[in-house]
């Protein structure tokens, strides 16, 4: 901080004096603070773009890495890109046929491309390695439904929920299905059974079926 000195007179007047007064002043000058070196920011070692580039190192280095494959599939689903996810975990299930999990990923892809029939072909291969599963049965009675087999559908549906009963996007998904077949009675019991552990889902549907009235 820098600091000068100002000399200052005051008169001071006193009946029958006069008084002066010299005081010295202070006078501060605010120093301006210096900024702060901010830190370079690191590369963030998890970005996609980094551990894109690693997994396909890897891969260079081994084309037949499975892990590596497998690992590749996931950013590319995870990233939205999902025909390159397709293509990757068809290159897993060549390495090893019986990995039920990558079935199952294919066939999710593939639905969320709207190409159920593939879709169904690759979730019923996931079933045989995983046969309780429960997603696996979930995500084919959507693909049924897209194809307007509902009774497919609610059979996939109610195994999805047989394995596991509080599997709320299950019962909601069959909820609405059994509202497309003109079966209002039997979504209202999917609704009853919503409430007793996902209120957030049962009233979903209760908005669903009341629309359908």
């Amino acid at each position: 901080m820098k600091i000068g000195n100002l000399m200052m007179t005051i008169r001071l007047c006193i009946p029958g004096m006069l008084i002066i007064v010299l005081l010295s002043v202070i006078s501060c000058k605010k120093e301006q603070p210096i900024p702060e070196k901010r830190p370079v920011q690191a590369i963030n070692p998890y970005s996609s773009d980094s551990v894109f580039a690693e997994v396909k190192e890897k891969l260079q280095k081994n084309p037949d890495d499975v892990d590596a494959l497998y690992h590749l599939a996931d950013l590319y689903d995870r990233n939205g890109q999902y025909a390159e996810a397709i293509d990757a975990y068809k290159k897993v299930i060549k390495l090893k046929p019986d990995m039920g999990y990558a079935y199952f990923k294919m066939g999710t892809a593939y639905d969320r491309l709207n190409q159920p029939a593939e879709a169904i072909n690759a979730l019923k291969k996931a079933i045989k390695y995983m046969p309780n599963y429960a997603a696996s049965y979930n995500n084919l009675g959507i693909a049924y439904g897209k194809l307007n087999r509902f009774n497919e559908e609610i059979a996939a549906l109610k195994k999805a929920i047989k394995l596991r009963p509080t599997y709320s996007s299950a019962r909601y998904n069959l909820g609405i299905t059994y509202l497309k077949t003109g079966n209002k009675k039997a979504s209202m019991q999917e609704y009853e059974s919503l409430k007793n552990f996902d209120e957030g889902a049962a009233e979903a549907l209760l908005k669903e079926i009341k629309s359908a009235s």
